[in-house]
């Protein structure tokens, strides 16, 4: 019997010892609750109250907050700091250029942004819109409108691709962006973008933005006291938009001239059907390659049974056909002056046409730069041979 009494006397002790170093270590440790407890939910209680034992003891209160957390090291923050700024402070080390910037920016942001940056349904174009800022309805690119080149590296880089953001590497981007003014025009596809020439790029609208000085250029035109006398005492719809007729429509001139037009040529284009190049022993192997090298063509144009329009025109039947003649087509005004020139696609006009179209047909809308490789050129033209009888 006192035997069990020594023991449980042993045991009070032992259990009175870690609850009075227990006591010590809340005392020391644990943030206190505010005063006030309604601050506080008592749903996040626990939480709090771990995550204040932990940071307590490193920090401690600070002006009467709960003592979490610390402020970040110069490193912390430097490990997060993705800054870059328009005179190339903050670039890391690296290089790319459009060609194998056209392969990267294929797998990662051609399914929003198309194969030539001119865009997917409402996803934006990157490319072209060059001298259209002070038309009625702006295309707004990166070398249309972006002043600085750091704002695309940056934000290809902290954002894109879209779901899998800040997966590139820094040598990735630089080829995205490399392929991205080469297709604006900006830069030739063997210029290197590196760390080193970033700021031999000279970006169009570099002078287009001005600072914003209203506050003290146009103060005088605001009124220092705001009048309130005769005010109505409640506002009224008096007239709707139908009625006023305000809503934009199509352009109609140019669709009646465009209707004209294409009523003029369309006999023609029937009369030119003698003339369509004879398909005969066509190259397998070519018009095999040409499937593939035609894939940079389809986000805009289709081909075969049932082709239709889309935002460039179907290319059933395209050899002997008059230049800007498919009927109900919007062309851009270069191709509606070749119509009426009475121009018309043969393999060597394709062919000029498909190496740089910006270069064959100046103004263009396409912001397609054209086929590298002369192999690819050759098969695309044979692939488009094999559906020259299809209307």
């Amino acid at each position: 019997m006192s035997k069990s009494r020594d023991l449980f006397t042993v045991a009070g002790i032992v259990v009175f010892g870690v609850l009075l170093i227990a006591t010590n270590f809340a005392d020391r440790f644990v943030t206190q609750l505010p005063q006030d407890a309604k601050i506080v939910s008592s749903d996040f209680d626990p939480d709090f109250r771990m995550i204040a034992a932990a940071e307590a003891s490193a920090v401690g209160p600070r002006d009467g907050k709960f003592g979490l957390g610390r402020g970040a090291t110069k490193r912390e923050v430097a490990a997060w700091d993705g800054d870059i700024s328009p005179d190339g402070t903050g670039l890391p080390m690296g290089s790319g250029d459009a060609i194998n910037g056209e392969e990267v920016f294929a797998e990662h942001c051609a399914i929003c942004h198309g194969d030539f940056a001119e865009g997917v349904d409402n996803w934006p174009e990157l490319a072209g819109g060059l001298d259209t800022l002070a038309d009625e309805d702006p295309v707004k690119t990166v070398g249309s409108y972006w002043p600085y080149l750091s704002t695309t590296w940056d934000y290809v880089k902290r954002s894109m691709p879209f779901g899998y953001a800040q997966s590139l590497s820094d040598d990735d981007v630089y080829a995205i962006v490399a392929y991205i003014l080469y297709s604006n025009d900006i830069v030739d596809e063997d210029f290197i973008l590196s760390n080193e020439t970033f700021l031999d790029v000279e970006m169009p609208n570099k002078n287009g933005f001005i600072v914003d000085d209203r506050l003290t250029s146009e103060s005088h035109f605001w009124n220092k006291k705001v009048c309130m006398s005769d005010c109505k005492s409640d506002v009224k719809i008096t007239m709707r938009a139908a009625v006023l007729d305000v809503t934009p429509e199509d352009e109609k001139n140019e669709d009646s001239e465009d209707s004209a037009a294409v009523t003029t040529i369309s006999n023609q284009v029937e009369e030119q059907s003698e003339a369509l190049v004879e398909v005969v022993n066509l190259d397998s192997g070519l018009v095999e390659a040409g499937e593939k090298a035609f894939k940079k063509c389809k986000s805009c144009h289709q081909i075969g049974d049932g082709a239709k329009n889309k935002t460039g025109p179907h290319l059933n039947a395209i050899f002997g056909r008059k230049i800007g003649g498919i009927q109900g087509f919007k062309y851009s005004k270069i191709f509606k002056s070749m119509r009426d020139d009475g121009r018309v696609w043969d393999e060597e006009s394709m062919t000029e046409f498909l190496a740089s179209p910006k270069q064959y047909a100046k103004g263009t809308k396409m912001s397609f730069a054209g086929f590298k490789k002369e192999k690819d050129i050759l098969s695309t033209i044979e692939y488009l041979k094999s559906f020259q009888s299809l209307n």
